[in-house]
């Protein structure tokens, strides 16, 4: 079965072929280490992991670089804000960043480059592209002359007046053009900087992005993901430096997801709304949070909402009720991938909605089978899950998490069982019921039958 993804560079699905048989280079924008990570950040990690583990079942070699940006005028402002020192300031926020992508079930890339490591590569990107005549300095600045492209804007689809008239350019006087981006500015004593040819200083983003990409890919990649929001200027520019600089087409497959929205609002500092992965995690499971954001197709907009939250949890529950109606079974370890449903949604430019209906459907037939067959739809369905990072936990495990830190613990709703089962057994049932309602008032479902009580949280 093959994997077609859609490429934004022409605009349609193409069949995915890697440019060396058997092994694949991908690279994605990764954080830029001033905060800690917003749920709109979280959308193209989980994404791009998603994708990282397809491609693992069809290729025995997969280089996935996802970068940390820790050198940014948003960090050296944040830094002076708070007196911080910038390598102990960037280190704590990767930090924090790899624990909630942890939490969401992102695995860990191959690679995670950081751009202060890479700055001897920025600066011979630079002199190679002053060389051939695509750059040039222009007081302490070297900037890139986008006239110098013939094709520039051929990710973006639009022309140079169209790009110029819809986006927010610096204008300053040491441009030729005003259209021209940075690639080397100065760096004041005050600010962090790096000697060069053009004096101290340091680089600018775009910049960052290529030289990494080159330092441990190569010339030319299979894959470059990210944000819609980074076609225009970021990765139109990535591909300017790099093209310009090597002769060679840069990316052969561009894939972008589309925004996310924050109760049918742009997420916006003006409006106050931007969730953050970490406070998210301590109302619900990471597995909520990976579910909701794998909800809707990538390329597709997604509101992020209370009500999206609370389908994500009640499909889950759904789905883990099911496996823990078969959690002593063994399961069947001969699962055809190319057999299945799941893996052709998968395939198809990464439908994760199909996927995800899929795995219900699976769970429906698990529901109603019967012994002999429970073993390998078992298989089937965890097999599906796993390609979506989802159905991590054990069953119990699953249902007795706490929701948040001030939730009611394992410890004392089992306590409160065994007071209510001793209440039955007194025959004070209207003990018994004051706690089945005291329990259902913190979010706990009891679930009675002949072998005892089970429980969940709702």
């Amino acid at each position: 079965m093959s994997l077609v993804i859609y490429n934004t560079l022409n605009g349609e699905k193409e069949r995915f072929e890697p440019l060396v048989p058997n092994r694949v280079t991908m690279y994605v924008c990764g954080p830029t280490v001033y905060n800690l990570a917003h749920i709109g950040n979280a959308r193209p990690a989980v994404v791009f992991d998603t994708l990282f583990r397809l491609l693992q079942t069809h290729f025995d070699e997969v280089v996935y670089a996802r970068n940390i940006t820790d050198i940014d005028d948003k960090i050296i402002t944040a830094c002076a804000e708070t007196g911080r020192d910038m390598a102990e300031f960037t280190e704590e926020f990767t930090l924090k960043y790899r624990q909630d992508m942890g939490a969401l079930g992102v695995l860990t890339p191959s690679l995670e480059p950081q751009a202060t490591h890479h700055i001897a590569e920025m600066i011979s990107l630079t002199e190679t592209l002053i060389e051939k005549g695509h750059a040039y300095e222009s007081e302490g600045h070297v900037l890139f002359a986008v006239q110098s492209m013939e094709d520039y804007g051929k990710l973006s689809h639009r022309s140079l007046d169209d790009m110029l008239a819809g986006a927010r350019v610096e204008v300053a006087d040491y441009k030729r053009y005003p259209g021209d981006f940075v690639l080397w500015k100065p760096s004041s004593d005050e600010e962090p900087g790096w000697d060069s040819p053009w004096g101290r200083g340091r680089p600018g983003w775009h910049l960052e992005c290529s030289a990494m990409t080159h330092a441990h890919l190569g010339e030319t990649i299979d894959i470059h993901g990210g944000g819609r929001d980074l076609i225009f200027p970021h990765h139109e520019n990535e591909i300017a430096q790099s093209q310009c600089a090597h002769g060679t087409d840069y990316v052969r497959y561009w894939m972008h997801n589309a925004y996310l929205d924050i109760d049918g609002e742009k997420m916006s500092k003006s409006l106050g709304n931007f969730r953050m992965v970490r406070d998210l995690l301590g109302q619900f499971p990471g597995e909520v949070l990976r579910f909701a954001l794998l909800s809707a197709h990538y390329r597709s907009p997604l509101n992020f909402s209370a009500e999206l939250l609370a389908q994500a949890r009640s499909s889950l529950d759904s789905l883990y009720t099911a496996l823990r109606e078969v959690a002593d079974v063994e399961v069947d370890d001969e699962i055809v991938l190319a057999d299945e449903a799941f893996y052709a949604a998968l395939n198809d430019d990464l439908n994760t909605p199909l996927a995800i209906a899929e795995l219900h459907a699976l769970a429906k037939a698990l529901n109603k089978a019967e012994p002999a067959e429970q073993p390998h739809l078992k298989a089937r369905l965890l097999a599906g899950a796993d390609l979506l990072g989802l159905l991590t936990s054990e069953p119990e495990a699953w249902f007795q998490q706490a929701a948040s830190e001030n939730a009611i613990s394992a410890e004392q709703i089992e306590a409160a069982i065994a007071e209510r089962q001793q209440a039955k057994a007194d025959k004070d049932f209207a003990r018994a019921d004051e706690l089945r309602d005291y329990l259902a008032s913190q979010g706990v479902v009891l679930e009675d039958s002949r072998e005892g009580t089970t429980w969940r949280r709702s």
